[in-house]
């Protein structure tokens, strides 16, 4: 039998897992629709619903709830550092749906609308890499040499209920369509996709 994963190393685990989705995020920008409109879209759309259910409702209020507040009591010089990381928290879900909205604006209304959503998410990856920085170079080192044991035992119990799939959790069956739809359309390194398909305009042309 393995031994239980600690809280920390899950919420390093599950910051990977949201890292790898947000900068394939990102290659799909640079690369764009291309030929596969419909499949470009529908993978964006899957990531989004990802980050919104299982980072923003599931990881953020376990650090905001239980791992915040043991810290800030054991450690209240990291007070600053705590309230601008649970003030990115309470902004998380608020952009990732509107995120949403602007990439749905740029399907159905065509490309008037595509600076927008990709101004929003190019800025919304920067935000949440950052914060997911912070977290883990001035609060988890703390949290991994102060936390006494029993407070660690508390976090782990909690941290291990609901783990993020993308990062070693047991994927409920609802869920298996949506991981499935990222990890097979996206392309390397995310998932097993094909790059998207598109035209040599200048063989074409020829």
């Amino acid at each position: 039998m393995h031994p239980p994963v600690s809280a920390i190393q899950i919420i390093r685990d599950e910051h990977a897992a949201v890292a790898a989705v947000l900068r394939s995020l990102l290659r799909l920008l640079d690369e764009g629709p291309q030929d596969e409109p419909e499949r470009f879209f529908d993978v964006l759309r899957a990531m989004l619903f990802y980050i919104d259910e299982f980072p923003e409702r599931r990881h953020h209020p376990k650090e905001s709830d239980l791992l915040f507040p043991r810290l800030a009591r054991i450690a209240p010089e990291l007070m600053p550092v705590i309230r601008r990381l649970e003030s990115d928290h309470v902004q998380g879900e608020g952009r990732v749906r509107e995120l949403q909205h602007l990439l749905l604006a740029w399907e159905l209304l065509g490309e008037s609308r595509r600076p927008a959503f990709e101004g929003a998410a190019r800025e919304y990856v920067r935000f949440y890499l950052d914060h997911m920085r912070a977290e883990e170079v001035q609060l988890l080192p703390v949290a991994e040499r102060e936390l006494p044991a029993a407070d660690r035992a508390e976090l782990d119990a909690a941290f291990g209920r609901d783990r993020d799939p993308m990062a070693g959790g047991l994927a409920e069956p609802g869920y298996e369509r949506l991981f499935s739809r990222i990890v097979l359309s996206t392309p390397a390194p995310l998932g097993v996709g094909a790059p998207l398909a598109h035209r040599d305009a200048e063989r074409v042309a020829g």
